[in-house]
């Protein structure tokens, strides 16, 4: 039998119903660097479940749309954070039974680095929304499993900042070696000797390319650093590995 009878065969018997009903949805750990500080994008739901507890931006999926849409969907309707401001790329695949108390819901999560942005409004099924110091957040407090999205999401970024460029998404498109460093600093969480840093950075092939100019001297009239833009590499070699 050619193998289009064949699946068509196949489909006549075939009854959807036989099968338990789930959703998919998609949740951004949306991360900048704001004043220093590694803070993420968090909302106050304003419907039920968990109604009034924070969690990450998100929603379902729509059966016309495929996952990386829904995300960017979500995004710009629940924070204002446009796609073509920010690094986006799939996290990873959360699919406890109990995750949602709705039905049995697969999440796909999204990490999205991003320089730093200004306060964003709430939109579509939040109340409020900011950017919180991920220090400061309460993990028991996050709806759904969005303390272990966030934590997994933190995690990738600071492996990430290791052996690839991406610590670039945080900064504008030109930057100082400190700008970077601050970025270092902030999502790694520890403190950079800046000869160090400044040595590692500027000796990574394509990492930081010189753009030929210096950066304006800041309000304590300090003196101006040169100015750099993202290479091409898409890792470095030697990787800038993390303190222990």
């Amino acid at each position: 039998m050619p193998q289009g009878e064949s699946e068509r065969e196949f489909l006549k018997g075939y009854d959807p119903r036989a099968f338990p009903p789930f959703a998919v949805t998609v949740d951004m750990v949306v991360l900048t660097v704001r004043e220093g500080v590694l803070s993420v994008l968090l909302v106050e739901r304003e419907t039920h479940p968990f109604r009034g507890r924070l969690a990450l931006p998100g929603g379902f999926v729509q059966k016309d749309e495929d996952l990386e849409a829904a995300a960017v969907r979500r995004l710009e309707q629940e924070t204002g954070v446009r796609r073509d401001v920010a690094h986006v790329e799939q996290l990873g695949a959360f699919g406890d039974p109990r995750r949602d108390p709705r039905m049995r819901v697969v999440s796909v999560p999204y990490l999205v680095f991003a320089p730093d942005l200004p306060a964003p409004t709430p939109g579509t099924g939040a109340s409020w929304v900011a950017w919180v110091p991920v220090r400061a957040v309460e993990s028991d407090r996050l709806a759904f499993d969005h303390a272990a999205v966030l934590a997994a999401g933190v995690e990738r970024a600071r492996a990430k900042l290791e052996y690839s460029p991406l610590a670039t998404a945080f900064c504008d498109e030109e930057l100082t070696v400190a700008d970077l460093r601050r970025v270092y600093e902030a999502v790694w969480g520890v403190p950079l000797d800046p000869r160090n840093f400044h040595r590692k950075t500027t000796g990574t092939p394509g990492f930081l390319v010189p753009v030929g100019r210096d950066s304006q001297p800041g309000p304590g009239g300090g003196r101006p650093a040169a100015l750099y833009r993202r290479g091409d590499a898409q890792q470095l070699h030697p990787a800038m590995l993390r303190p222990h």
